[in-house]
């Protein structure tokens, strides 16, 4: 059985709450990501995604120097190390959901997993493709 600890990407980078959305684009285009975990510590408090700050910074007016607290999204799905990667692709699929954060047993953020992670180091090819259109749909 492959979990998620075997394809998830570690070291993911993060930034506090009292981060600015400035500060949130500057880290996204400097990794080529669209999503930075929101911590204290390693405790996970929201994520921030491109669209957040387009839609609820930018299409609101808000300047560059807003907290992340302000736009993070603060329900956020997560999945756990030990997790069956081919369940969690299907929890992926089925909320339309492109990466997850990865939290330990404790709670306290040790990764993310994204379909392209999956994609490259875990699943067959059949089944991403079939999630991923699944992901891809419209809502």
């Amino acid at each position: 059985m492959t979990t998620v600890t075997d394809v998830m990407t570690r070291d993911v980078r993060t930034l506090p709450p009292t981060s600015t959305i400035t500060d949130a684009a500057k880290a996204m285009d400097e990794l080529n990501v669209g999503v930075i975990p929101v911590c204290e510590g390693d405790t996970l408090l929201g994520m921030v995604t491109d669209r957040d700050i387009v839609v609820r910074a930018v299409a609101q007016g808000l300047g560059g120097d807003t907290p992340l607290s302000r736009v993070m999204s603060t329900d956020v799905r997560t999945a756990r190390e030990s997790d069956d990667l081919e369940t969690v692709l299907g929890e992926m699929a089925a909320s339309q959901i492109r990466r997850l954060p990865v939290v330990n047993a404790s709670d306290a953020l040790v990764g993310i997993i994204s379909i392209g992670d999956i994609a490259v180091k875990g699943q067959d090819e059949e089944d991403v493709g079939q999630s991923l259109g699944e992901i891809s749909t419209p809502a």
